[in-house]
């Protein structure tokens, strides 16, 4: 919720500081940017120090960026800073998803995943919520009633979480995760692919849901209210469906799922170019969203079965791509949208890319390897 909370109130925000269409895109990318960023850092450390320590300081930093929010934020250049100050939020990922992982064994990896990855329902909870409490109180004041259920988790957190054990100093070779990502993980080309896929399943997910009240305002005139709901049920389609991509992952691999899938949404973002009709352009969106949710669910399974041991660092690693996708996405479409006048080349973009990646799937699969095994193996 914290994450998107920008993208949410997105509207009301370029509406008092007259942005431009580059400038709303650069507004919404920055939180998206900041947890791309901080994923690389806080996977590592959530690896060496503990889920519990490194958890407790995502949610205090994430609670002083909304702070800033709510007694400052008068320029675009302060909300640029805060943005990124919100992008501890979006690090998250990197604790919580090793922690699930860790908790089950290999043949639920997928579905484990995709349930703790309900956490992004909290972008529906902030488009559905933000707008209306914005329209009420001003959007300063949502910033500091965040603060409430930030710090209600941050007590949850602190109960149910288990400390760290205590590492064995005769034995490092267990605990340096971050070495061995570094040895094997950050030289295996697999990484960066999955990087890339990430990129544009979690990053089209996360960066279209708060890139789309900016879009249904200007393209087709629709209120912040209204806008925040249809965000939000797109947020729900992608959200829901995510354990739906892990539980099939589980069964039938991950690999063999993402290969149509991707080829899927590119025609859907090249149908979705077609931006004279509203309905249609919501279906098309609506559709798109629902399979980034079941692309992340897939992805995610074939990522916790190649770097197990190194959970925590891989997940942070490939959750920053995500993000990274997420950046991209909001800051591409409002320069295109200021480069050409219309939003149909953002989403032909957006098509082009997920096009490559269903066909570099697809090279993938016919190798020798994944032709005889579902998932990818662990190094």
């Amino acid at each position: 919720m914290v994450w998107l909370l920008i993208g949410a109130m997105g509207i009301a925000i370029s509406e008092e500081f007259s942005l431009t269409a580059s400038q709303k895109g650069l507004l919404i990318g920055f939180p998206l940017l900041g947890g791309a960023l901080l994923r690389i850092v806080v996977g590592p450390l959530g690896d060496r120090f503990g889920a519990k320590v490194v958890g407790l300081g995502i949610l205090g930093l994430e609670g002083i960026g909304l702070l800033l929010g709510w007694l400052g934020g008068t320029t675009f250049e302060s909300m640029l800073g805060i943005g990124l100050f919100l992008g501890f939020a979006g690090a998250s990922f990197a604790i919580a998803l090793p922690l699930a992982s860790q908790a089950y064994p290999a043949a639920h990896q997928g579905l484990a995943m995709g349930v703790v990855a309900i956490g992004n329902s909290g972008v529906l909870l902030a488009a559905f919520m933000a707008p209306r409490l914005a329209e009420g109180v001003g959007w300063h004041q949502v910033f500091g009633i965040m603060l409430l259920p930030v710090m209600g988790t941050a007590l949850m957190f602190f109960w149910l979480v288990q400390s760290a054990p205590v590492r064995n100093k005769t034995d490092p070779s267990k605990n340096d995760s971050i070495g061995i990502f570094l040895r094997k993980g950050i030289q295996d080309p697999v990484m960066y692919w999955l990087c890339f896929l990430y990129g544009v399943t979690f990053g089209g997910f996360v960066g279209l849901s708060s890139y789309l009240p900016i879009f249904l305002h200007d393209q087709f005139h629709v209120g912040m209210v209204k806008a925040g709901t249809l965000t939000a049920l797109g947020a729900l389609a992608g959200s829901v469906v995510r354990p739906l991509g892990g539980f099939l992952a589980d069964r039938h691999g991950g690999i063999a799922l993402l290969q149509g899938l991707y080829l899927i949404i590119a025609a859907l973002c090249l149908i979705s170019g077609n931006l004279d009709s509203f309905v249609l352009s919501y279906a098309m969106i609506l559709l798109i969203m629902l399979c980034f949710g079941f692309g992340n669910g897939a992805i995610f399974q074939v990522v916790s079965y190649r770097f197990k041991s190194v959970m925590g660092t891989a997940s942070g690693f490939v959750g920053a791509a995500g993000g990274l996708g997420g950046f991209l996405l909001p800051y591409g479409f409002g320069w295109l949208k200021e480069l050409t006048g219309t939003f149909s080349s953002g989403f032909f973009t957006l098509g082009m890319v997920s096009g490559l990646a269903g066909i570099s799937v697809m090279m993938f699969q016919r190798s020798t390897r994944l032709t005889k095994h579902k998932s990818i193996p662990e190094i």
